[in-house]
């Protein structure tokens, strides 16, 4: 109930309940001491992210998915950095990001997360996360770093920018032909649509995502560095989307004082 932030799901509250049931024991009745646990959470109208993931060809558009994985990442920066002791989600993935009314992503379903008092690795016999999101060191190994999360970050921005099989398109291919082939799906849709597109964000987001599926984990990015990136992009597209606006309009009114001269 402490972890605050707008892209974490918010727990609202919990019911714990306890009582004595009568149960069936070896033919015998007995009563045992029963535990009811109950978490209460928000309510998110959007949904699981998995249910709005589509290729570049249809679904959301892409100032839409921007915004989701950017919020994505700032909330992943919260978890392991916002508090004095870091969280590991250890299953982020699309069926546990939850999007409000506004398609604002959420952080949620910590079943699996785990506190630690430090940064360091850790080892565990248990087996945690997702097939397809589970980075190498925990499967050969079994090892826990906050580089797990951002293993599994990579996965899912490739999926939010490409698509379900966007993960295994890149697997054949190599990183230019993988931003090419996605820059020109995107294009595509550009001209049947004649929705906003932004190829510098494009190129970011694939960059990043490929980045944090290092087969090494420690060439892969602390989140702080991600964020930073996304936020730097974005600064630009927006600037340059300021620019541009200017200048039609001083366009616009040197068009309309010719006129009228």
């Amino acid at each position: 109930m402490k972890a605050q932030h707008p892209n974490v799901t918010r727990l609202i509250g919990y019911c714990y309940n306890v009582k004595n049931e009568r149960v069936k024991l070896n033919d015998k009745y007995v009563f045992a001491h029963s535990d009811e646990k109950v978490l209460c959470f928000e309510y998110l109208k959007g949904g699981s992210l998995d249910k709005h993931i589509s290729d570049e060809s249809c679904g959301l558009n892409w100032h839409t998915r921007f915004k989701i994985i950017k919020g994505i990442c700032e909330g992943l920066n919260y978890l392991h950095n916002g508090s004095k002791y870091p969280i590991y989600h250890l299953d982020l993935k699309p069926e546990n990001i939850m999007l409000d009314e506004n398609m604002v992503p959420k952080i949620g379903d910590f079943g699996l997360s785990r506190l630690f008092p430090s940064a360091r690795t850790y080892v565990t016999i248990k087996v945690i996360g997702t097939i397809g999101y589970m980075p190498p060191e925990f499967i050969e190994r079994r090892e826990i770093t906050s580089k797990f999360d951002i293993f599994s970050l990579g996965v899912t921005i490739t999926r939010i920018v490409a698509g379900y099989d966007g993960y295994s398109k890149y697997a054949c291919m190599s990183l230019e032909e993988f931003i090419k082939h996605v820059h020109e799906n995107w294009e595509k849709r550009l001209q049947d649509t004649m929705s906003s597109y932004t190829p510098e964000q494009v190129t970011t987001c694939i960059k990043i995502a490929l980045s944090c599926m290092e087969n090494k984990r420690e060439k892969r990015p602390n989140i702080a560095e991600i964020v930073d990136k996304l936020n730097m992009v974005d600064t630009t597209e927006s600037l340059s989307r300021s620019q541009i606006a200017k200048k039609r309009s001083w366009n616009s009114g040197r068009s309309r004082k010719h006129h009228t001269s």
